[in-house]
């Protein structure tokens, strides 16, 4: 009888004890399994995608690099130039965006160009952008239409003329501030005077290089 009694007193006190020194155990073994088991969450930047831009999103874009003038035209006709091949551009140039692809902005611009007679030929852009921009993970692809005014200099003679610019890009978002990209810009430059004969249409092809800041 005593050992029955015994027995059950032993059952009793392990039924009551077991459950705390389980609970127990297992508060020392859970930061271990939850650090086994922990995913590792990645930052809105790893995930970078179309929708990081919104309405208010701006950047700001200093770009230099060489013009290429190409063709020229006169009452529907090519002519000749004598324009050196290779020249210099930059420009510096302000996004809005209105949403996660499309932009409004401003830009000026300014380029020249040496004659074979060693003059030099400038003319400094100033409009109105719009744009539109695809995204594939941390690639950015912009295309823009910038239209303005363009006076330009050549010698004593001033012209204040019209332009349109059209262009594509592409960007490497190298951090949420900044990207780096390449230009390839096709600019036309029309001369319009009193005399329609004489009217001349330029076209500059520009490649650049650019740095972007968004903010």
């Amino acid at each position: 009888m005593r050992k029955a009694w015994a027995f059950l007193t032993f059952f009793l006190l392990g039924f009551t004890f077991f459950p705390a020194f389980n609970s127990l155990y297992a508060q020392e073994e859970d930061p271990g399994s939850e650090e086994d088991e922990q995913i590792p969450i990645e930052s809105d930047w790893d995930v970078y995608m179309p929708e990081l831009y919104s309405l208010g999103d701006q950047t700001f874009t200093i770009s230099l690099g060489v013009t290429f003038p190409t063709l020229f035209l006169q009452n529907g006709e090519a002519i000749t130039h004598n324009l050196f091949p290779v020249g210099g551009t930059g420009s510096l140039a302000y996004n809005y965006f209105l949403d996660s692809h499309f932009n409004i902005g401003g830009e000026i611009s300014g380029l020249f160009n040496y004659t074979l007679a060693n003059n030099t030929l400038f003319i400094i852009p100033i409009g109105l952008r719009v744009g539109y921009q695809f995204i594939f993970r941390r690639f950015e692809f912009p295309l823009a239409v910038t239209i303005g005014i363009a006076p330009q200099r050549y010698l004593n003679f001033n012209y204040l003329g019209f332009f349109i610019k059209g262009g594509a890009s592409v960007f490497f978002r190298f951090s949420p501030d900044w990207s780096f990209g390449l230009n390839g810009v096709w600019g036309w430059y029309p001369e319009w005077t009193k005399e329609r004969d004489k009217d001349v249409q330029g076209n500059m092809i520009d490649v650049t290089l650019s740095a972007r800041y968004h903010f």
